[in-house]
């Protein structure tokens, strides 16, 4: 019963995230926005008290079963493993202890020096945004706008066509790896990525240690068959001694399905003597008998806790209420623009900074897969590889979106409302002269002007002495010039600019637009 309640807890989370996580429309992160709250790395990064209590409290109570129901990584390992479709395929291993409290204190060696991306790359939920978001986003997309071409054909508007488009190669490179890497270790061995590399699994081992209830070994009753050893993903079952590596398992209740001896019970702990084995006990390798909590008939039977245990999950997490839905009014898509050489990079409203963006942000693509504008991609550079970064070559931040602010769960994005977006700066824009049409081509222009949100481009003319009586235009000595022989070239106010690139997007200028938006290390208010 228990591995019954754990499988379908496990695929209601894994569907609903991955649905968050691919999610264009926004609908998702109004409902489903907390899932990745309380996801233990996000947690931590943004101090989320109540979160990281609710993990803790969860593991002291029935151990590692976080990493095998809330865990998307994990959850995706396990599926892997079960299309192997082969029974008895482990064995036990040996804790690599060594190596795994290696990488849970250069974890948070790097937590601590502001380069949370690099956590990100082997953090189990950061790890799997970037899979999707990567890889299967794209393939979401492409569906999303079959179905919109079909429901066309019969008069509907139940979908709607988005732009599919490849925003890194390097992230596209390294989801890809890192796919392939834990999915050939899921195929092999289970559970090797969680018990070796992740180092959430590693600390919440340590707590699972402690936990209230356990899977134990009667070994009054095993016949040593060997199957709960030889069918444990997690290689944590030693038979030989009757033991159980508590710190690797992660409560996923195949052990008890395979054991058809009543060997194995998921209950309270009593100790008693062991038995004379010829060899010393790892200190995290416990032996038990169950405590007359697990026995038929006293206490709670086992279908009961594997309810409870499902009532805990459920009842532990809460919604956390989200912004109001935004709609993207639709951008032409305009062809072949480049992205300018930018001296301070550009990061999303609500980032604060620069700093505080590298700081806080794991990288989990949530915010780059949300933005219906098109004008997050993930960063190449190596001091904050895929983290998010903004640019305007398919369209601009529109005022009212503040949906990455809204569904970061770190708080490397802070959340705003539409009010406080319209002050803030996050760059100002800067005309290049060479690049504009009235002086490139001699043809008036004036489209930055007229699409700016924040009236802070006012055209003025380029000729000498030329000025504005009323609706004419009038040259040095007082004389009407026709109007379409005024060519009118850009002028930035600066302390109006707020950055949101619509000039630079919407410029006809190819394939370098004539403005371009500068980044602000540090965002400024007007």
């Amino acid at each position: 019963m228990l591995r019954k309640v754990r499988i379908t807890l496990a695929l209601i989370f894994w569907v609903l995230i991955t649905w968050l996580l691919v999610d264009f429309t926004g609908t998702s992160h109004v409902y489903l926005g907390w899932m990745a709250k309380i996801q233990f790395l996000p947690a931590l990064v943004a101090m989320n008290i109540g979160a990281l209590l609710f993990i803790v409290a969860l593991t002291l109570l029935f151990g590692r079963i976080y990493c095998s129901v809330i865990c998307p990584l994990g959850v995706m390992q396990d599926a892997i493993a079960w299309f192997r479709k082969k029974r008895n395929k482990y064995s036990y291993s040996e804790e690599k202890g060594i190596l795994r409290y290696s990488i849970l204190a250069l974890t948070g060696f790097l937590l601590t020096t502001s380069m949370a991306w690099v956590v990100g790359l082997i953090a189990p939920y950061s790890t799997y945004g970037r899979i999707v978001g990567t890889v299967f986003s794209p393939l979401y997309k492409l569906a999303n706008n079959a179905l919109a071409s079909l429901a066309e054909h019969y008069d509907s508007y139940a979908f709607y066509e988005v732009d599919v488009w490849l925003k890194s190669i390097p992230a596209l490179i390294a989801a890809l790896a890192a796919w392939i890497i834990i999915g050939v270790l899921a195929w092999r061995g289970g559970r090797t990525w969680c018990n070796t590399i992740c180092p959430v699994g590693t600390f919440l081992g340590i707590l699972a240690k402690y936990s209230r209830l356990k899977v134990v070994i009667n070994a009054d009753a095993c016949k040593n068959c060997r199957k709960c050893e030889r069918n444990c993903k997690s290689a944590c079952i030693n038979l030989k001694n009757h033991t159980i590596d508590y710190s690797r398992c992660v409560v996923c209740g195949d052990c008890l399905e395979e054991c058809k001896f009543g060997a194995l019970k998921f209950g309270g702990l009593t100790p008693r003597p062991l038995q004379e084995t010829g060899s010393q006990e790892k200190d995290n390798a416990q032996h038990y008998e169950p405590s007359p909590l697990g026995e038929r008939g006293e206490g709670p039977d086992e279908g009961r806790r594997a309810v409870l245990t499902g009532v805990a999950l459920l009842a532990g997490t809460a919604l956390v209420k989200a912004q109001d839905k935004t709609t993207d009014g639709g951008l032409a898509e305009i062809e072949d623009k480049k992205k300018p050489e930018r001296d301070k990079l550009i990061t999303p409203p609500g980032s604060i900074s620069l700093r505080n963006l590298s700081e806080h942000c794991t990288s989990c693509q949530l915010c780059i897969s949300s933005c219906p504008n098109d004008v997050l991609r993930p960063s190449n550079s190596l001091d904050r590889f895929m983290q998010p970064e903004v640019s305007y070559e398919r369209g601009y931040c529109r005022p009212e979106c503040t949906r990455c602010s809204n569904v970061c769960p770190t708080g490397a994005i802070k959340p705003i409302t539409k009010e406080q977006k319209t002050a803030i700066q996050v760059g100002h824009a800067v005309w290049v002269k060479d690049n504009c049409l009235p002086i490139a081509d001699g043809i008036p222009c004036g489209n930055c002007a007229r699409h700016c949100p924040a009236q802070a481009i006012q055209m003025v003319p380029l000729q000498a002495g030329v000025h504005q009586d009323g609706w004419r235009w009038l040259d040095a000595d007082n004389q009407e010039i026709p109007r379409e022989r005024v060519l009118l070239i850009p002028v930035v106010n600066e302390e109006k600019c707020i950055g949101c690139g619509a000039c630079e997007n919407l410029c006809p200028s190819r394939p370098f637009s004539a403005i371009y938006v500068e980044g602000h290390e540090v965002h400024r208010e007007i």
